[in-house]
């Protein structure tokens, strides 16, 4: 027997026997009882039959649904409806009771106490019954509707950071392609190196498709940046990197660093005569990953607040950091002191599955 034709009995047997003990309740206030089986009987044949006839009572709901610009124009089928309803379960009831009810009852005499006792109960049934079809039908439909905004506004995210990503490629290859072009014709062999480095780069970092990769992953991908930048730059450009093991394998927006960097090496080295140091600091607490990229020759000359409006990098990240995280995420920038600027991110930590971090580079 199926498990869903039993949970729906049980559901209807349930109200059977609490009439049945209402029936002998009120027959024992009256002074004179009949055998308990008897009250279950007869509460079963009502309420078994109500079982029966209910399947009907839900086809006429959703083939004629309660909808807002349909309220009035149902409402007499409705109202029909409950009659028939009543009609049906009192005769399918008398005859029921006439066929096994002890001492060979007549069906006229059964129909007469169907009619007495049960009628009014089955028309009150019936609009329970159409009234709670209509609030499962309403509930599953907002129910559905929020988990396709929820789905909706997902999508959406993914597209805009999807779009954020795909700011960052050209603008990158774009800055790396001018610096290997100046280096072609002096030193070829720069050149070549650089290329192939960027080759790799690009290779690794279009083979991944998720927002979020590990630390870990992330540095790697760093790492081959900035052999691109020493190439270019040569001794007068020295990096270093500092990384937590703890936060090693927590989770970051992929290539969230590379804009930061490129934007310490641009403002720093590539604006100030001399030499100049980049330097990337990661570490966490239970809560938090921390994120640091300074240079050590630049300067900040506009406020804090306009330097997030000005070029890609640090507003791209920015807006990363919102989609992802919203409030949980913060980004900011300042001056150093003697010189130099810094730029700090924080963002929650959440450790990446091991599955996920092994796939790491791997393309």
């Amino acid at each position: 027997m199926p498990m869903r034709f039993v949970r729906y009995m049980a559901a209807w047997t349930v109200p059977a026997v609490l009439f049945a003990m209402q029936g002998y309740a009120s027959d024992a206030v009256g002074g004179h009882t009949w055998d308990t089986t008897d009250y279950l009987r007869w509460s079963m044949i009502q309420w078994y039959t109500l079982a029966a006839l209910a399947p009907g009572v839900f086809g006429l709901a959703s083939r004629f649904p309660f909808e807002s610009s349909r309220r009035l124009r149902y409402l007499p089928l409705y109202a029909a409806g409950s009659a028939v309803f009543a009609v049906f379960a009192v005769v399918i009831g008398a005859l029921l009771g006439h066929l096994f009810e002890p001492g060979d009852p007549s069906l006229a005499n059964q129909l007469a106490q169907f009619i007495s006792k049960y009628a009014i109960t089955d028309v009150f049934v019936y609009w329970i019954l159409l009234v709670g079809w209509h609030a499962v039908r309403f509930y599953r439909d907002k129910h559905r509707r929020t988990l396709q905004s929820a789905q909706l506004q997902a999508q959406l995210a993914q597209s805009r950071l999807q779009v954020l990503r795909m700011q960052l490629q050209p603008h990158f290859l774009f800055n790396t392609l001018h610096a290997i072009s100046t280096l072609i014709r002096d030193e070829p062999g720069v050149a070549e190196d650089m290329l192939l480095r960027l080759s790799e780069l690009l290779r690794a970092y279009l083979d991944e498709e998720r927002q979020e990769i590990s630390l870990a992953a992330e540095l790697e991908l760093l790492d081959l940046y900035l052999g691109i930048q020493r190439v270019r730059f040569k001794d007068r450009l020295d990096t270093r990197v500092d990384a937590a093991v703890s936060a090693l394998d927590g989770a970051v927006p992929g290539l969230i660093l590379q804009p930061l960097v490129e934007n310490a090496i641009h403002h720093g080295i590539g604006r100030h005569a001399g030499s100049d140091t980049v330097e990337v600091f990661a570490h966490r607490d239970a809560d938090n990953l921390y994120l640091e990229v300074r240079n050590r020759n630049g300067t900040l000359d506009v406020s804090p607040d306009e330097a997030f409006t000005r070029g890609i990098g640090l507003s791209n990240t920015r807006l990363r950091l919102k989609e992802l995280y919203g409030a949980a995420a913060t980004v900011y920038i300042d001056a150093l002191a003697p010189r130099g600027v810094a730029c700090r991110l924080r963002l929650p930590y959440r450790a990446m599955a091991p599955a996920a971090q092994d796939r790491g580079l791997a393309a």
